[in-house]
């Protein structure tokens, strides 16, 4: 039985990992930081089929324990502070935790057991200002926010490891994915869940910033077996991983109120406090490399991703 060690197993991506890993026989261990209530909401239907421990990527000395303990055959690292906005106001929590923290990790691998295989978890938030339309693995990076800053810097450094300590340092380049445990402060979940309240009298108004805004949008649980996929590979290598299509927020507001039978426009208001100091205008993926190495395509669409994410809301909502 092979143990994945996962960081960031509390979070949208961790569980549907989890549960892609538990179905594939591995012994699952996850990362927490010590805190007074540990949210494992969106993993209590297989809380106790996996193993949760205490660990914090601020803290060097935590992660070698955790690795002399579990000895995982697999590392992924998906925790981060990852939430652009939140980046902001807190830039140096970012660059801690969402750069420095990888490096504590493979340190961590390499001081333990450099056999290790890992994954960091990077973000098409590192194009930014897009150097060339779609994004591929050499595309330059130019992020237009902290959190970009910092995904740069973790995924630099696990190229750095895997070229200069020979380990199976792995790089994923994930583009917007999405689903029913997004949380709710991302702009996805946030039109979702107000569509819901909307539809069932508990919300009159929905307010966005820029409307315009492109995103290649997949959902989540295709995403995660990419990762896996990339562990499995011959070597380690970086791999872009999207839908190698681009939709507007304006779009994905016109799919969720058309599934309920509304129009956006009747509900929707621009206001100026939610636009980006700096904003990412148009990110599509070009997934080619990932498709012919991994043998990885994405299976849900779109419009199934948004109408699955209403559904959701819409079935949680009534039942309060």
């Amino acid at each position: 039985m092979p143990t994945a060690l996962i960081t960031g197993i509390t979070g949208q991506d961790g569980s549907y990992l989890t549960e892609l890993l538990l179905g594939k026989g591995y012994q699952v261990v996850g990362m927490v930081r010590r805190s007074s209530t540990v949210t494992l909401e969106r993993l209590e239907h297989i809380q106790d089929d996996i193993i949760i421990t205490q660990g914090d990527l601020h803290d060097q000395s935590s992660m070698v324990a955790l690795i002399e303990e579990f000895k995982p055959d697999e590392v992924y690292n998906l925790a981060a502070q990852s939430f652009v906005p939140t980046s902001w106001s807190q830039p140096l929590l970012t660059a801690e935790a969402t750069g420095l923290g990888v490096t504590r990790i493979l340190e961590a691998i390499r001081l333990v057991n450099p056999k290790i295989k890992f994954y960091q978890a990077s973000s098409s938030e590192m194009f930014g200002k897009v150097m060339e339309v779609p994004q591929r693995e050499s595309t330059p990076f130019y992020p237009r926010s902290p959190y970009g800053v910092a995904k740069v810097y973790g995924h630099w450094i696990t190229v750095n490891y895997r070229e200069s300590f020979d380990m199976f340092a792995a790089s994923g380049i994930l583009f917007n994915h999405e689903s029913p445990r997004r949380g709710l402060e991302f702009v996805t979940r946030k039109i979702t869940n107000t569509v819901a309240k909307i539809k069932l009298g508990q919300a009159k108004e929905l307010r966005l910033g820029n409307l315009e805004a492109q995103r290649d949008w997949g959902f989540a649980g295709d995403y995660v077996e990419a990762m896996w996929m990339m562990l499995q590979h011959p070597h380690a290598d970086s791999f872009v991983i999207g839908t190698g299509e681009t939709h507007a927020v304006r779009e994905f507001c016109e799919l969720a109120f058309g599934y309920v039978g509304l129009n956006y426009q009747d509900y929707v208001i621009q206001d100026p406090r939610f636009y980006r100091p700096a904003e990412v205008d148009l990110l599509i993926s070009d997934p080619t490399k990932a498709t012919n190495e991994l043998g990885w395509t994405t299976k849900t669409s779109f419009r199934t991703l948004v109408e699955m994410m209403v559904e959701s809301d819409l079935k949680r909502l009534s039942k309060k």
